[in-house]
């Protein structure tokens, strides 16, 4: 699965949609994140712990059994082909939306493409009347730390959370206003 268009082409451009993930994208999206996990957490976390949280977070079944639940999940295609996903929800009693999941193909970032699943995301906490968007982010992940701030995040706290087989999610918490 390479996702590659040309960089910038307009035929790329005109033909961004994003849509609600339904159950029958579970499998194309569990594919889609093992492929950018695999890249872009190589040099962040163990490849065991990729693996781990993969199963965890990306079983067809789980995002199927989310969908259920009423988990939000977006997937923006580009001219027919998934490059990237989101997935947010309501917590805090509804005070603010989580967004739990956000990726972007390797060889379709910087192209505004996660900015898009941003302000989707930002419209249904809105439309929720949610204060903020949250989310965590690994205290390793430069590059995704710099695009969140980019976008108007801040960070609100540091947390190390235990997930279980012996791996810890140590993560920032960072905010937007909505």
């Amino acid at each position: 699965m390479s996702p590659e268009l040309p960089e910038h082409s307009p035929a790329a451009q005109s033909t961004v949609q994003i849509q609600r993930v339904t159950s029958a994208d579970a499998e194309a999206i569990a594919e889609l994140a093992a492929e950018i996990w695999h890249t872009h957490y190589a040099d962040i976390i163990s490849a065991a712990q990729i693996e781990y949280m993969l199963a965890q977070r990306y079983a067809p079944a789980l995002i199927r059994d989310e969908l259920v639940r009423g988990v939000l999940w977006d997937k923006l295609h580009i001219a027919g082909r998934v490059v990237s996903y989101s997935s947010y929800f309501p917590v805090s009693e509804g005070r603010e939306m989580k967004l739990d999941k956000l990726y972007v193909h390797p060889s379709q970032q910087r192209r505004g493409y996660g900015g898009l699943l941003i302000a989707r995301a930002l419209g249904a906490a809105h439309q929720a009347g949610c204060k903020a968007l949250v989310l965590a982010v690994n205290k390793a992940n430069a590059q995704a730390i710099s695009a969140y701030t980019k976008y108007g995040f801040h960070i609100r706290e540091s947390v190390v959370q235990d997930i279980g087989g012996g791996y810890v999610m140590d993560d920032y918490f960072m905010v937007k206003n909505v």
